[in-house]
């Protein structure tokens, strides 16, 4: 009986041990699936045509010398 008791002791210290692990590498696991399937749903979409630039006129080069009085 000591025996047994012995060992699930070990199994019980090591349940410990690993029950943190174990979670954090599901969790891995499953944050990498959602990336990927975002991942993929964001390259099947197509992209929005870029907005066209708004600039102000540019003078004329032979505008920037003298003023006219």
């Amino acid at each position: 009986m000591n025996t047994f008791l012995d060992y699930l002791t070990v199994l019980a210290v090591a349940a410990l041990l690993l029950a943190p692990a174990l979670y954090g590498a599901l969790h891995d696991h499953r944050t990498d699936r959602q990336l990927a399937e975002a991942a993929r749903a964001r390259s099947t979409e197509p992209r929005p045509a870029p907005a066209p630039r708004r600039t102000a006129p540019r003078p004329a080069p032979w505008r920037r010398g003298r003023v006219a009085h």
